[in-house]
This record gives C-alpha cells, structure tokens and sequence, in this order.
C-alpha cells in the first residue's frame, strides 16, 4: 500500500523482458529482495538492487496496460516505497493497481496554479468525484475540475519540482488509479441492483460496512 507521496525521482537505465532498471538514490535504502515500490503508481516487486540502481520485476500485462510498455532509458519516473504501517498517510490510499491510462489533453496555468487536463476512459467515470482523490503516475492529486470523463487536477509547486508531471506535454499517457473507497462502494451500490446482497444501501448498511462514522 502506497500513499501518493513521491519520494523521489528516477532514471530509467533499462527495460530487458521483465527486468527494469532505475538509477536512483534514496528508496533503495532499506529495500529488501522481495519488497514493493511503486513506479509511476504501479506496484512492482523488487528483484535486485545496489546503492545506485533498483531492479523490479514487470509482468507482459503490466507493460500492456499502463505507460511503462513506453519507458526507454533516461525516462524520469515518479518512485514511491510502500507505506510503513503507523506512518503519515500524506495522500491517499494507493495500492498501485492501475485501473487505466489516461491521455493529457490541455495544459493551462491559472495564476499560480498549473492545471492538467486528462480524459480518462469512460468506465472510471463512476470512481471520480469533484474535490475527491485520484493517483495519476502514482501521485495523490486532488479532482479541481469535472466534465464527463474530463479531469482536472492542479499542481502545487512541490508536485511540479519533485514529480514527472511537470515535464509532460499534451498527448502524454498517465497511469490511473481512482480511489479505492469509491470502487469499494459503487461495487456495493452494483450488488445491491442486482440483489447479490441482502437489504437496503442506507446509512445503517454503510455504517456496518465501515464506510461511515
């Protein structure tokens, strides 16, 4: 489990097969053979590492489904190790499950604020609610606009230094991940209608599912 808090960014050396080189720094650490690190919001298992590089496992479907398919060496990457349990939750909740990509379609900055615009497949839609959470390349932003599957988001100034999305143009693919409390209760809301769980979606029936003080 991920927060969306990038701790650094990385440089591709190499993408051989399943094996994926980074050149970096800091989230090596205290990285164990085994471990997850989440690379551009997608969970990867660790396979080798040194004080210079990390080395992660990529699965064929995983390079078909998200933008590391396009990564070649010099690539920057947004690099996240896994939440230590009784740790700062600065963003969200992020399990670097990629639910999709999504494709840039404006870049706009309104005074301070520097705005990007992606359009996120259609069957997301229902997961993204206006001021709600989302994880775009495995950063934890916040949805500042919504029109269909349009979605906003704005960049504060630590976000544009300390991540890959500064550096993204118009046209640029981004891996997805909408928030998991949302897909938890749309799923409910989908079993309701079609009667695979007994009595009403109420407050009470939330409450028991722990969604709601």
């Amino acid at each position: 489990m991920f927060t969306g808090i990038i701790e650094e960014l990385g440089s591709v050396v190499a993408l051989h097969g399943k094996a994926l080189s980074i050149h970096c720094h800091l989230v090596q650490e205290d990285l164990m053979i085994g471990d997850s690190i989440a690379v551009n919001g997608v969970c990867l298992t660790i396979i080798n590492y040194s004080s210079q590089h990390i080395e992660a496992e990529v699965m064929p479907i995983t390079l078909e489904t998200t933008n590391l398919g396009s990564l070649k060496p010099g690539f920057m990457v947004n690099l996240e190790r896994a939440i230590r349990l009784g740790g700062r939750l600065g963003g969200h909740l992020v399990s670097g499950h990629v639910d999709g990509t999504a494709t840039i379609l404006r870049l706009q900055q309104k005074q301070d604020a520097h705005l990007v615009t992606m359009e996120i497949p259609q069957e997301l839609v229902p997961f993204v609610i206006l001021k709600g959470s989302i994880a775009v390349d495995g950063i934890s932003l916040t949805v500042a606009e919504l029109s269909g599957n349009q979605v906003t988001v704005s960049l504060v100034g630590h976000t544009r230094k300390h991540t890959t999305l500064e550096g993204k143009r118009v046209g640029a693919i981004v891996n997805i991940e909408c928030d998991q409390i949302g897909k938890y209760v749309n799923q409910l809301l989908v079993n309701q209608s079609t009667n695979k769980t007994k009595g009403s979606l109420d407050l009470a029936f939330l409450q028991k599912q722990g969604f709601s003080l």
